[in-house]
């Protein structure tokens, strides 16, 4: 009987380490696998993070910021060498009146490496950054992007965008002026041409009220 006791006793302290040896390698699991997945965010938010100069993020904030002071806009339109013509827009939907300017953002997945960066001072000192677009990447249509101003707080942009199939070509430059963080002019000028039709000149530009 104190045989078969003793070895009903090792057989449950068997089971109850075998249980616990169950959970203690769950738990060592659960935290290899919650390690992985934090590395794995980590490398994924790096690779979210914009390369070059976030373009995107500050249209978005100046249509917010535009959109909530009901900015209007006086705006100068020439057409094929025309004479200028004046406008004032007293209501805006700045969504859509900016959204030209997403077609400068560098930052897509498809360009990583795509753009040589150069970083240099103007004469007065002013930080100058002018990304300009590497060969073999003739599917990236901005071919120049000119930054002016320090990264969180640019004074101007430019960009030079070109466009190019079989039946349509157009090229155009692209600014924003800001000042203290908030657009106070932009435009717009270029080319484009259909095939069987004649080139069309155009040139915008805008004051923000």
């Amino acid at each position: 009987m104190r045989r078969l006791f003793a070895k009903s006793r090792l057989r449950g302290r068997g089971r109850v380490w075998l249980r616990r040896a169950k959970r203690a390698g769950l738990a060592l699991l659960a935290g290899v696998v919650v390690a992985a997945c934090s590395s794995d965010d980590g490398v994924a938010a790096a690779a979210r993070r914009p390369l070059y100069f976030d373009v995107k993020g500050l249209v978005n904030a100046q249509i917010q910021q535009l959109t909530a002071r009901r900015a209007a806009v006086t705006k100068q339109v020439s057409l094929r060498g025309a004479a200028t013509e004046t406008a004032v827009v007293p209501a805006v939907k700045w969504t859509d009146e900016l959204q030209l300017f997403f077609q400068a953002d560098i930052n897509k997945a498809a360009l990583r490496g795509a753009y040589a960066v150069d970083s240099t001072l103007a004469p007065d000192g002013t930080p100058l950054r002018r990304y300009t677009r590497r060969a073999g990447y003739d599917n990236a249509p901005v071919e120049q992007l000119l930054v002016r101003g320090e990264a969180r707080r640019p004074t101007e942009i430019e960009a030079s965008i070109t466009q190019k199939n079989v039946l349509f070509s157009a090229h155009k430059q692209l600014t924003m002026k800001l000042t203290d963080g908030r657009l106070t002019e932009y435009g717009v000028a270029g080319t484009q041409k259909l095939v069987l039709f004649d080139t069309l000149r155009y040139n915008t530009k805008a004051t923000v009220q």
